[in-house]
């Protein structure tokens, strides 16, 4: 045998023992979001290895950037880059993943998949829709693969997203965040299938965008002397705070986010949120100053002066020079929380009313007219520049600008009307889409503050934008977003945390179609997904993977009922005791009935080890799971929850006011006949209310309580007063009782007197705060 065969026999049999000993992964197509249309077979599958290529037609940029992406990508998770190259038409690739555009597809950003043993064929009417094709190929890939082989199932992925607009919102104005972590933002909205990201660039406590016709915009507005501590605590943290993005910075996260198919829609909110602006050139305001860039986090009461003549030429000038970077087809200009207060007596805003005709009405003050008048000057100003303008809900309040459309962001109601009026419409419901709201009940172990609320993933993922519309209006609902605010969000791990695995539960809100959309399968597919998060180094909520727990009372059996599950069927263990429970506790196969006081806890046991803790007190007193009728005020219809139920369920709630353990209540005494079920011997009632004077809630100023032997009449047998809370960075769970002689009763009403107004110095100051009650206890 010559030499050459000898080496070449020994090369050949090298590359088949490297190809027999590489480990051979499988990807899968079950991904985030899930496609439109997954049609596998049972013939041979893809084997992608170090030696498969990516092509594209000759010539075509953008297909070319897109093998580029797709080659990094691949990459991240085998270790190995995929060879790019070109192909002219009418040549055949075998053993490759070809890119390809299909002129015959309808949907703009839909994709096509066909996977064969012969190779890969990405295709799409767009570049758009072939990079989301890439995606989900990307994420069909182990996210731990490094070396391996990847067997890829044959069969064909027909896919096109249900919104056009799908969008992420990120506020750098509270908290600023430099150019590179909003490119990984950016990258995280491409992970997942996202469009959109709306940047809102000024605010109160910052400007953050170079405008080089107002440099003190910059110099002076985008710099706070201090910070407030907390929840408006009133203490300062007495540091300088600032930063912003040069006109450049912001071209160069433009085009980034161009490359992946991204728009970025600024946003420069007005009329209110100026105080940076008005602090910069005090002559935009109605009392001429002296402002400061405001230190702690509200609603302010100046705004910029509409009767200003300056103010409409300096709102121009600036939305030229943003045109000029952004190149979007939207210009977002806020409305939103504009207090009327210095317009009221402002001499040049009421001239400017006067000259105007600006009239009230029932509906509206005329003042509300002249916000309407100013939004309407620069949507007609943008209109002349070939943009559109969005604006927060607050627009609908007075003449709504003709060709605005609406970021409905206070509940749906204002997206329903707006699409109702015929206005094109994007969903963004503070109570689904506001991820600057605690994600779970258990705030104490939460390991960030949040402002407040609670929106956990699977109320996100239960968000139907088009809910309450007829067909023809649906149309007008071009797509949903979540906001990012940050007051509470001080760093990148944060941002990152509070935002993610939420923002996969709201891309299958705005990808997938609803008939496809189940939760517990989704719930099932994120743990998968979760894996490149974690393989990026990246921060996030693992509450997915908590033991999901339901607590029901029972009134007929006088129980609780335990309902437990996980979203991937593990092992679930639990305790009465309030000890942690372990692999030898107690397995839960049903539900349970707790009939006693109990500290209830349990986990799910995987190979990986166990859960955190799922957990809930239960105390059982006389009035426990009794029949209760509220015949005062009744709750709220947002915050009424299980109902009445609720204050006898013997479950307390935490600071989390969204948590369903309270009912929230608005403008009289609470009233609550309990029904103890026998004549029984009593002698304290109490209560618990919270306190959280950032989110208008006060606790009560008061407790009567009367009892009876039939139910018809009452005699009243003890109450107590308690003084307002004062202090404007209160938030706790407060205890209020009255004791008194026994006194034997079977029915018993409970009156709870809220606080009449909110304290002097609050945003708020003599306007109903809200009261939030939960158990009342019978003894």
């Amino acid at each position: 045998m010559s030499k050459i065969s000898q080496t070449f026999l020994a090369g050949t049999l090298s590359l088949c023992l490297l190809s027999c000993n590489t480990e051979k992964k499988e990807a899968c197509y079950q991904v985030v979001p899930l496609p439109q249309e997954l049609n596998l077979t049972q013939e041979a599958p893809f084997t992608l290895t170090s030696r498969t290529s990516i092509l594209y037609p000759e010539g075509n940029d953008l297909l070319k950037r897109n093998a580029e992406f797709l080659s990094e990508y691949i990459s991240q998770s085998t270790g190995y880059t995929l060879p790019v190259k070109s192909f002219k038409e009418g040549e055949t690739a075998k053993r490759a993943i070809v890119l390809t555009l299909d002129p015959q597809m309808t949907e703009a950003e839909g994709y096509r998949i066909s996977t064969s043993a012969e190779g890969i064929s990405i295709s799409g009417q767009t570049a758009n829709g072939v990079f989301y094709g890439i995606q989900t190929l990307r994420k069909s890939i182990p996210a731990q693969a490094q070396g391996a082989d990847i067997l890829l199932p044959a069969g064909e992925i027909k896919d096109a997203p249900r919104f056009a607009y799908r969008g992420m919102m990120l506020d750098v104005g509270r908290h600023f965040f430099p150019v590179e972590f909003v490119k990984e933002y950016i990258d995280l909205l491409a992970l997942h299938n996202m469009n959109t990201l709306h940047w809102h660039l000024t605010e109160d406590q910052g400007w953050r965008i170079e405008i080089k016709k107002y440099p003190k915009l910059t110099e002076i507005g985008s710099i706070r002397s201090c910070t407030v501590i907390g929840h408006n605590s009133g203490e300062y943290d007495n540091t300088p705070y600032g930063g912003f993005f040069t006109q450049e910075e912001a071209r160069e996260i433009v085009r980034y986010a161009q490359e992946r198919y991204i728009t970025v829609i600024p946003e420069v909110d007005l009329p209110g949120h100026m105080l940076a602006a008005l602090a910069s050139y005090p002559e935009l305001g109605c009392t001429g100053g002296p402002y400061e860039v405001a230190t702690q986090w509200g609603v302010f009461d100046d705004v910029l002066c509409i009767g200003n003549e300056k103010t409409l030429q300096f709102l121009e000038d600036v939305m030229a020079e943003i045109i000029d970077i952004f190149p979007s087809k939207y210009i977002h200009i806020g409305g939103d929380e504009a207090p009327r207060t210095r317009w009221k007596t402002c001499p040049k805003c009421q001239a400017l009313i006067r000259a105007k005709g600006l009239k009230a009405d029932k509906e509206h003050t005329a003042e509300d007219r002249l916000q309407s008048y100013c939004m309407t000057h620069i949507e007609q100003f943008l209109n002349s520049k070939g943009r559109q303008i969005i604006g927060w809900d607050e627009i609908l309040e007075g003449d709504v600008a003709p060709n605005a459309t609406v970021m409905s962001w206070r509940g749906s109601a204002g997206g329903i009307k707006a699409a109702q009026m015929g206005h094109d419409v994007i969903m963004t419901p503070n109570d689904f889409c506001y991820f600057d709201y605690f994600q779970s009940d258990d705030r104490a172990n939460e390991p960030y503050d949040a402002i407040g609320g609670y929106v956990p993933l699977e109320k996100v993922y239960s968000l139907e934008p088009t809910a309450g519309l007829d067909e023809g209006q649906k149309k007008h609902i071009i797509g949903a977003q979540a906001n990012l605010w940050t007051e509470y969000i001080t760093s990148e791990a944060q941002v990152e945390y509070m935002v993610l695995p939420r923002m996969a539960a709201l891309a299958e809100v705005q990808w997938t179609q609803p008939e496809k959309k189940d939760y517990k399968k989704f719930a099932s597919r994120l743990i998968r997904f979760m894996e490149l998060y974690q393989r990026d180094g990246l921060t996030y909520a693992q509450h997915v993977l908590d033991v999901k727990a339901e607590f029901t009372p029972d009134t007929a059996r006088k129980a609780i009922i335990v309902t437990l599950g996980t979203a991937d069927d593990a092992t679930i263990r639990y305790t009465l005791d309030g000890s942690t429970p372990t692999a030898s506790s107690q397995a839960y196969s049903e539900p349970v009935a707790l009939t006693q006081s109990s500290e209830f806890k349990a986990v799910a046991i995987r190979p990986t080890g166990s859960s955190k803790a799922t957990g809930k007190t239960i105390t059982f007193h006389k009035a426990s799971l009794c029949p209760i009728q509220l015949t005062g005020v009744q709750p709220a219809p947002r915050y009424a929850f299980a109902g009445a139920v609720t204050l006898v369920d013997g479950m307390k709630g935490n600071d989390n006011y969204a948590s369903g353990a309270w009912l929230g209540f608005y403008g009289g005494d609470v009233t609550a006949v309990i029904d103890l079920g026998e004549t029984t011997s009593i002698q304290r009632v109490s209560t618990e209310a919270l306190a959280d004077l950032g989110n208008w809630i006060m606790g009560c100023t008061g407790i009567a309580v009367a009892t009876s032997t039939d139910g018809k009449t009452f005699n009243q047998i003890a109450g107590k007063e308690f003084p307002a809370e004062t202090v404007l960075s209160k938030r706790a769970v407060e205890n209020y009782a009255v004791t008194f002689d026994a006194t034997e009763a079977r029915y018993v009403k409970v009156t709870v007197k809220p606080t009449p107004a909110l304290p002097q110095g609050h945003a708020g100051e003599g306007k109903i705060p809200f009261l939030f009650i939960d158990e009342i206890a019978v003894e």
